[in-house]
C-alpha cells in the first residue's frame, strides 16, 4: 500500500503541539498578585525546561507583592514588577510533575494613608523568591516519550499544588509597604483542566479552575508591631480557546475570600474581592511564546475594598533535548 503521508508535515504538526505545550502551558510564572494566567497547568513532555521573563504594572490601594492583599484605604500606589526564574518538568511515579523557582523584583511608590495621615512612601529591590511543586493526581500519565506526547489529551485533569515563599526579600520595618514580606507564607491548591472538544492545535478549548488556600506566618516587625493574618481562600477560573494554531485567548475571573489581619491584637475586617480579565497568547516560534493579560477588580466601590487594575506581559523561552531532532525533521 502506498503511504501518502508527508513525514516533514507530520513532524511539523507534532512539533507544533509539543512547542505550544512546552512554552505556553507549563511555564508561565505565577504573578505575585495570586491570579495565575490561563493554561498554566497544561502538561508537556518530561525533561522540558523554561525561563520566563515577566513585566507587570499595577495601580491601586494594596501591595501586589503581599499575597494577603492588605488594603490601605485612601492609598494610591503605582507598582512596577519584573519576575524571572527557571522551571523543569519531570515524571514522578508515572505522573506529570513540575518544579519551579521564581524571583520577583520591582518598585512601589505612592501615597499611603494610615491613622488619618497620608505620607509618600517608596520601596524597591528584590522580593521573596517562590518555590513551586505540582504533580498530577487525576488524568493521563506522564508524557515520557514522543508516542506519549502524540496520544496525550488532558480530558479532566486535577493536580496537587504547593507553593512556598522564602522571607529573604527587601524589607524596611519603618515602612508600611515593602517588596519583601518578612514572614513565611505559601499556598496549597488543586488546579483543574477540563478539555472541551477536540485536542487539535487551532481548535482546543478548555475550562480551568484553581481552588486554593493561602497560609501566612506572623510578621513580628510590621512598622514595629506584630501582624497576624488568617488564611485566604482563592478561586481562579478561565475559559480558553484557540483562534489559530499560534494564537489563543481566554476570559479570566477570580474570587478571593480574604482573612482578617490582626495588628498588635487589633482585628481588621475580612472581605471579598472579585476581579475579571482577558489574556491573549501568541507562539512566536518553536521556542518563544508571548502573552498579554489585563485584569481589574469589580466590587471595589467602598474605601475598604481592594482596588487594583494592571497588565502583564510574559515572554517564555522553552527548550527540550528533542528540539534539535524535530528541527532536523522539519528541514
Amino acid at each position: 500500500m502506498k503511504n501518502n503521508k508527508n513525514p516533514k508535515k507530520s513532524a511539523s504538526w507534532l512539533w507544533a503541539v509539543f512547542a505550544t505545550l512546552l512554552i505556553m502551558g507549563a511555564f508561565v510564572p505565577p504573578p505575585v498578585q495570586a491570579q495565575l494566567p490561563a493554561r498554566f497547568y497544561w502538561k508537556t513532555l518530561s525533561g522540558a525546561n523554561a525561563v520566563p521573563l515577566v513585566y507587570e504594572s499595577f495601580s491601586g490601594n494594596t501591595n501586589p507583592f503581599d499575597p494577603a492583599h492588605n488594603v490601605m484605604p485612601d492609598s494610591n500606589l503605582d507598582i512596577t514588577m519584573a519576575l524571572t526564574g527557571y522551571a523543569r518538568t519531570f515524571s514522578l511515579l508515572d505522573r506529570a510533575a513540575m518544579g519551579a523557582v521564581i524571583v520577583p523584583m520591582g518598585h512601589i511608590s505612592g501615597e499611603v494613608s494610615s491613622a488619618g495621615k497620608s505620607a509618600s512612601q517608596t520601596a524597591r529591590g528584590y522580593g521573596d523568591p517562590m518555590l513551586e511543586f505540582t504533580i498530577n493526581v487525576l488524568g493521563p500519565p506522564a508524557q515520557n516519550d514522543l508516542p506519549d506526547a502524540m496520544r496525550y489529551k488532558p480530558g479532566f485533569s486535577v493536580d496537587f499544588l504547593a507553593d512556598l515563599y522564602l522571607p529573604v526579600g527587601e524589607y524596611d520595618n519603618d515602612r508600611a509597604i515593602n517588596i519583601g514580606q518578612n514572614r513565611w507564607y505559601g499556598r496549597i491548591g488543586a488546579p483543574i483542566v477540563w478539555q472541551l472538544g477536540p485536542w487539535v492545535p487551532g481548535r482546543r478549548t478548555t475550562l480551568e479552575f484553581l481552588p486554593a488556600v493561602w497560609l501566612y506566618g506572623d510578621n513580628d516587625d510590621y512598622v514595629g508591631q506584630k501582624m497576624e493574618t488568617d488564611p485566604m481562600f482563592q478561586l481562579d477560573a478561565h475559559l480558553t480557546r484557540d483562534f489559530t494554531e499560534r494564537l489563543w485567548g481566554s476570559l479570566d475571573g477570580c474570587w478571593y475570600e480574604h482573612g482578617k489581619a490582626t495588628i498588635d491584637g487589633v482585628e481588621g475586617d475580612s472581605f471579598r474581592t472579585l476581579a475579571v480579565g482577558l489574556t491573549l497568547g501568541y507562539t512566536i516560534n518553536d521556542n518563544i511564546n508571548l502573552t498579554f493579560s489585563y485584569k481589574s477588580t469589580i466590587n471595589d466601590s467602598d474605601p475598604g475594598d481592594m482596588q487594583m487594575d494592571g497588565f502583564m506581559i510574559t515572554l517564555i523561552s522553552g527548550w527540550h533535548p528533542l528540539i534539535e531532532g524535530f528541527q532536523r525533521l522539519k528541514e
